[in-house]
C-alpha cells in the first residue's frame, strides 16, 4: 500500500489516524445522543431491579465503610422509602472484586443512596462506552463515518442501554476491557510508526527499538480493573496479551528484522507480561484496599491465629488469599436453577433475555390507559443488531482467515474471550446479560462488514459500474442501520420501564422464551 507521492507504507499499517474536530465532535455528538437514551428517567423504576438487590447494599457498605456489611431484613423496601439504615454491624461473604461496586459507589455518593444515585455511576460508565468505541472504530477503520456508526450502534442496542440503566458491575466490565482494547490499539500503531520511520529512512532491517510504552502501561492498568470487577476479564488479559506480542512480532518484521519471532520473545514478551499481568494483579490488589485497611471484612482476620510456613507474608494478604479460595469455590459449586438462566450458544441470538423487573398495573395506575397494562425491564439486546452481528460473523472469520486481516482476529479476540469460556460451565447458571462484556466486539464487527458492504470510495475514472455497485451498498447498509434503529426504538419501552397495554406488550414478545 502506498500514499500519492509518499513513500511507501509498511505491511499491516492502515495509514494516518483521521484528524480534525469530526474526529472528535463526532464520537461526541453520537455519545450525547446515546447518553440522552441512558439518563432520561433513569429512576424509573423506582424499585431495587434484579441483582441490583446486591450490589446497591453492598456498594454502599464498600463508600461508608470500606468493605461489605450484612443488611437488615427488608433492606430493599427500605431503600424505596428513602431509608438510609439498611447496614448491620457485621460482615457478609461476597464473591465479587470491589472495583465495579466502587462504581455504583461513587454514583451514591454524589447522587445519593435512591434509584438515580445508585444507577448514575454505570450510566457515565455505560455512555463513556459509547464515545470510546466510536474512538476505536476510527482506529481501526481509519473513517470517521465508520467509527461514528460504531458509536451509534452501540448507542441503540437494548442490552447495552439496560445495563448503563442498572446497578449491576458487567456494564463497568465491558466498558474496562474495551479500555484495555483501545489503549492496546494505539500502542500498536505507536510500533508501526515506529517501523515506518526506520522504512522511510532506508534502515530497514536494523533493531526496532520501541521505546517506552505508556500505551500498554495504560492497558495494563485498565486489565488491572476489568479482573478487580470480575473474575471473567482473565480470559480477555490471556487474549489481550497474545495480541500484543503477535503485533510486536508483526512491528519486527516490517522493520525488516531477520528474526523478528525471535527478537519478540527476546526484547517484548517480557515486558509485554510485566505491562499487562504483572500491573494487572498490581491493581487487582490495590483494589482490596477498603478491606485490607479496615479490619472487619469477611474472613479478614482468618489468619491472625492461624499458624504458616510463610510467617514473611502479612495476615492481612494470607486472609486475603484464604478468601478468594471461599470466593473459588462458591463459584465453582453454584448450580442453582433459575427461570432466566440461558446457554450461551442461545446468546447471539437472543434466545432467552432476561426480565430484570415487570409490574401489572389496572387502568389508571402508572400512566396506565387501557384496561390492563405491563412495565418491564427486560435485559435484551435489539434484535435486528445482534441477528446482523451474528451474520457479520462469518465474514469476519473470511476476513481473517482468508484474507489476514489483523482487524477481524482482534475482533475475533474479543468476542472469543467473553463468549467460549462459559460453554465451559455447563452446570452453573448463566445469563444473557454476560454477553456485555464482548458486545462492543460483535458491533465493530457488524461496522467493518458494513464499511465492506459499501465500499472504498469509487477513484477518479471509476466506472459506472464500480459506482453503481457502491450506491447498492450504501443503500443495503443505510436500510440495515435504519431498521435497527427502528427495531430499537419499538422496545425501547420494555428497555426501560415504559407502561405497554398488555396487548403491545405481547406484541414485542416474538417468542415465547422472551416471557
Amino acid at each position: 500500500m502506498s500514499t500519492p507521492g509518499g513513500p511507501a507504507r509498511v505491511r499491516g499499517s492502515l495509514g494516518p489516524m483521521p484528524t480534525g474536530l469530526w474526529a472528535w465532535l463526532g464520537p461526541l455528538l453520537v455519545t450525547v445522543f446515546g447518553g440522552f437514551l441512558r439518563f432520561w428517567n433513569l429512576g424509573r423504576p423506582n424499585a431495587v431491579v434484579f441483582d441490583e438487590t446486591y450490589y446497591v447494599k453492598d456498594s454502599w457498605s464498600i463508600l461508608n465503610h470500606g468493605y461489605e456489611r450484612a443488611y437488615v431484613r427488608n433492606a430493599d423496601a427500605k431503600l424505596v422509602e428513602g431509608s438510609e439504615e439498611i447496614l448491620l454491624d457485621r460482615a457478609t461473604f461476597i464473591v465479587h472484586p470491589p472495583v465495579g461496586k466502587w462504581v455504583i459507589a461513587l454514583g451514591e455518593k454524589v447522587g445519593g443512596l435512591d434509584a438515580v444515585g445508585w444507577r448514575l455511576g454505570v450510566a457515565v460508565i455505560g455512555t463513556a462506552s459509547i464515545f470510546l468505541i466510536a474512538r476505536v472504530g476510527i482506529r481501526l477503520t481509519r473513517s470517521i463515518v465508520l467509527g461514528c456508526l460504531a458509536g451509534f450502534l452501540l448507542a441503540v442496542d437494548g442490552l447495552a442501554v439496560v445495563m448503563s440503566r442498572t446497578a449491576l458491575l458487567d456494564g463497568s466490565l465491558s466498558f474496562f476491557l474495551l479500555a484495555a482494547f483501545a489503549c492496546l490499539l494505539v500502542d500498536r500503531d505507536h510500533a508501526f510508526e515506529r517501523a515506518q520511520r526506520l522504512v522511510d529512512r532506508g534502515k530497514a532491517g536494523e533493531r526496532l527499538r520501541l521505546g517506552v510504552r505508556p500505551w500498554r502501561i495504560a492497558a495494563g492498568l485498565c486489565c488491572g480493573l476489568a479482573v478487580g470487577t470480575k473474575w471473567s476479564a482473565l480470559p480477555f488479559l490471556a487474549v489481550f496479551g497474545i495480541l500484543a506480542v503477535l503485533w510486536d512480532r508483526s512491528a519486527r518484521a516490517v522493520a525488516g528484522e531477520p528474526k523478528p519471532l525471535r527478537s519478540m520473545l527476546r526484547r517484548d514478551a517480557v515486558p509485554a507480561f510485566v505491562s499487562l499481568v504483572g500491573l494487572s494483579a498490581v491493581v487487582y490488589v490495590v483494589s482490596w484496599s477498603g478491606w485490607l485497611a479496615t479490619g472487619g471484612g469477611w474472613s479478614r482476620q482468618w489468619a491472625s491465629d492461624r499458624d504458616t510456613a510463610f510467617p514473611f507474608i502479612p495476615d492481612a494478604i494470607r486472609s486475603l488469599w484464604h478468601y478468594h479460595d471461599e470466593m473459588k469455590v462458591f463459584h465453582t459449586n453454584l448450580t442453582d436453577d433459575h427461570p432466566y438462566e440461558s446457554h450461551p450458544w442461545g446468546w447471539l441470538v437472543l434466545a432467552r433475555p432476561v426480565a430484570y423487573w415487570s409490574e401489572d398495573d389496572d387502568l389508571g395506575e402508572h400512566g396506565c390507559e387501557a384496561r390492563r397494562c405491563v412495565r418491564e425491564v427486560l435485559g435484551i439486546g435489539t434484535p435486528m443488531l445482534w441477528w446482523a452481528a451474528t451474520a457479520a460473523l462469518v465474514w469476519l472469520i473470511w476476513r481473517w482467515a482468508g484474507a489476514r486481516d489483523w482487524r477481524a482476529g482482534a475482533v475475533l479476540g474479543g468476542i472469543a474471550a467473553g463468549w467460549l469460556p462459559w460453554f465451559r460451565y455447563e452446570d452453573r447458571p448463566m445469563f444473557f446479560f454476560y454477553a456485555i462484556s464482548f458486545l462492543p466486539y460483535l458491533v465493530l464487527g457488524l461496522t467493518m462488514a458494513l464499511g465492506a458492504l459499501v465500499g472504498p470510495a469509487p477513484g477518479v475514472g471509476a466506472s459506472k459500474r464500480e459506482r453503481r455497485r457502491r450506491q447498492l451498498g450504501a443503500w443495503a447498509a443505510g436500510a440495515l442501520v435504519l431498521l435497527i434503529v427502528g427495531n430499537f426504538f419499538y422496545l425501547y419501552p420494555l428497555l426501560t420501564g415504559g407502561s405497554l397495554p398488555r396487548g403491545e406488550w405481547l406484541d414485542r414478545m416474538w417468542f415465547k422464551t422472551w416471557i
